[in-house]
């Protein structure tokens, strides 16, 4: 079997999740290419070094660049903050390296639409690119998918999505990157917002068309963190401000007419991951909480109403997207699966020479959402999403 070289940068909590998936998917997949975990990047060469033999990297680099040139990187993978995601991945697709990156695509629209046209350019030269949106390769969104294209809950009239967190509900938690604008580009919309905004879109097949948000920074000056691991990590002496949102709210209305109320937070205290969505059609409802990720609730309108209800569907049968290659039947997968089927996804395209999706184009058509919003919310207007 052809070998596919892999050359990951960044080793933190995304790059650990992305080592664990190159690891697995071709023990437990039949892919029609063996990916080989290369070389890992990063900037402290001690720190990288350690990393590499934890999470079973061969080689190291502490430049980016360096992976560009190397005979042995087929794809590069992106897991390092925003800011530097349009620098890297364009240099890879001009180089001709495949490239994975984590979401959301970009900082701006403007790097996003930049790292878009240069997908564009290299796709014509075989050349691949895909932004990370992991959640989709949940069985259980695969199946929602599934239910909505195939009629089940007829037309879409609600929407639903909030992904709610309280890792910095504590004022006193340290900043991290993932606090500075200009590292992260913004705060809970585009980290964790643009996955709700992505997986409403997926499941209907739908579009957003226009948007009306208004962010919240509820605690402005933190300390500053003397180390991280992760989303946690420890403070120090000084105070720093924080710089993005803390939470936003919007609402939003599809193009095909369908209503939509997002919220997305890192301040709702008791929740640590929940990714809550719900879809209201005419002939039947979806109901989905990624802290019970194996489970989905199906609504079918046109049943008895004397024994019509949501059933609990547990998506663990060897029918439901991903899962023949795991487990029997009710034995559970958890948040790392999401990153395996993602490289399954990404390699099969690759041999195949197909587009995999999401596509840089459908990380931009986010950011553009992402966009409105902010703009929304010091503008107190609707936005509408630029086709």
């Amino acid at each position: 079997m052809t070998n596919l070289g892999i050359g990951l940068i960044g080793y933190a909590f995304m790059g650990a999740a992305h080592s664990q998936a190159w690891r697995s998917a071709p023990r437990f997949f039949d892919l029609p290419l063996n990916p080989t975990m290369n070389v890992l990047c990063g900037r402290n060469a001690d720190a990288v070094q350690a990393a590499a033999g934890k999470l079973g990297w061969q080689e190291t680099e502490t430049d980016w660049r360096k992976l560009l040139t190397r005979d042995d990187v087929q794809v590069i993978d992106v897991c390092t903050p925003g800011d530097s995601h349009a620098e890297i991945a364009i240099a890879a697709l001009q180089a001709g390296k495949h490239v994975l990156c984590e979401k959301p695509l970009a900082n701006t629209v403007a790097e996003a639409e930049a790292m878009t046209a240069a997908a564009e350019a290299a796709k014509a030269n075989g050349v691949r690119s895909m932004v990370g949106f992991t959640y989709r390769r949940v069985p259980a969104i695969g199946l929602a998918r599934q239910l909505v294209a195939e009629g089940k809950l007829g037309t879409i009239r609600h929407v639903r999505a909030q992904y709610l967190q309280d890792w910095i509900a504590d004022p006193e938690a340290p900043l991290s990157w993932r606090l500075d604008k200009e590292k992260a580009g913004s705060g809970a919309l585009g980290d964790i917002g643009a996955h709700i905004i992505d997986l409403t879109q997926y499941i209907t097949g739908d579009t957003i068309a226009e948007v009306s948000g208004q962010l919240e920074t509820f605690v402005k000056e933190r300390p500053v963190a003397s180390d991280h691991a992760g989303l946690s990590g420890t403070a120090g002496t000084g105070r720093g401000p924080v710089t993005v949102d803390d939470a936003a709210v919007f609402l939003a209305k599809f193009a095909s007419g369908a209503l939509g109320v997002f919220e997305a937070t890192r301040f709702a205290t008791g929740r640590k991951n929940a990714i809550r969505i719900e879809i209201n059609g005419h002939a039947g409802s979806l109901a989905f909480d990624f802290e019970d990720m194996n489970v989905l609730h199906y609504y079918d309108a046109s049943e008895d109403s004397r024994t019509a209800g949501f059933r609990r569907i547990l998506a663990t049968e060897a029918v439901h997207p991903y899962v023949e290659a795991w487990w029997p039947p009710g034995h559970l997968l958890g948040y790392e699966h999401g990153f395996t089927h993602q490289v399954v996804d990404l390699v099969t395209a690759i041999a195949e020479g197909t587009d995999p999706a999401p596509s840089f184009a459908d990380g931009l058509r986010v950011q553009r959402v992402l966009a409105a919003i902010e703009t929304s919310s010091t503008s107190r207007q609707w936005q509408e999403i630029p086709s």
